[in-house]
């Protein structure tokens, strides 16, 4: 059984759109690409280092996988080893080695591919897939790094459909720029009390 679990930098606020520069998701007339460049410390490479250092498959939405596609080819990397699924209805362009569409019923094809055999399946990026894989229930773990900036707009990580659901903190550490980056879990269901 394999499991999915969702890598993401986002704002104090829930932003995920572009964290990495320009050019990167301006969708939506976004204008602060590139947010998270200035916390981006050793602490954080390295906890990034360590989280793509063990196998894994990467599960993608499309735009992400071609912005990945643009990039990682030309680029020493474990993603390039890494088999793509990219769940798109529109055509994309596979050339890049070890890639899969997966089109048609979404739910049910994921669904299908965390029953097999291997490594786990990475999700970076990818806003609008993670809305679907949040509303289905089917994230297992959550990896963020959460940076100290708020950006008011832009798409966030928990979007309309999120299910109520429970996680267990199981790593946490914050590096010297104030980014927390934190391991949730999944457990169970909300459990709920009063004072």
């Amino acid at each position: 059984m394999r499991e999915v679990v969702v890598l993401t930098f986002v704002s104090l606020d829930g932003v995920m759109q572009a964290p990495g520069g320009k050019g990167e998701d301006p969708s939506g007339g976004f204008d602060l690409e590139g947010w998270t460049v200035p916390y981006f410390d050793e602490v954080v490479g390295n906890e990034m280092s360590k989280q793509m250092g063990q196998p894994f498959d990467l599960l993608l939405g499309r735009k992400t996988y071609e912005i990945f596609a643009s990039y990682w080819p030309h680029h020493d990397s474990p993603i390039n080893e890494a088999t793509k699924y990219v769940v798109s209805n529109s055509a994309i362009n596979t050339d890049w080695e070890e890639t899969i569409q997966i089109k048609g019923d979404v739910v049910a094809e994921i669904e299908k591919l965390k029953q097999q055999d291997g490594p786990m399946l990475q999700v970076h990026g990818s806003s609008n897939l993670i809305q679907t894989l949040l509303a289905n229930d089917l994230v297992d773990e959550l990896w963020l790094k959460v940076f100290p900036v708020t950006l008011g707009k832009g798409k966030r990580l928990f979007g309309e459909g999120t299910i109520p659901a429970a996680f267990t903190l199981t790593d946490s550490k914050i590096s010297p720029s104030g980014v927390i980056i934190a391991s949730y879990r999944r457990e169970g269901e909300v459990k709920l009390g009063s004072f």
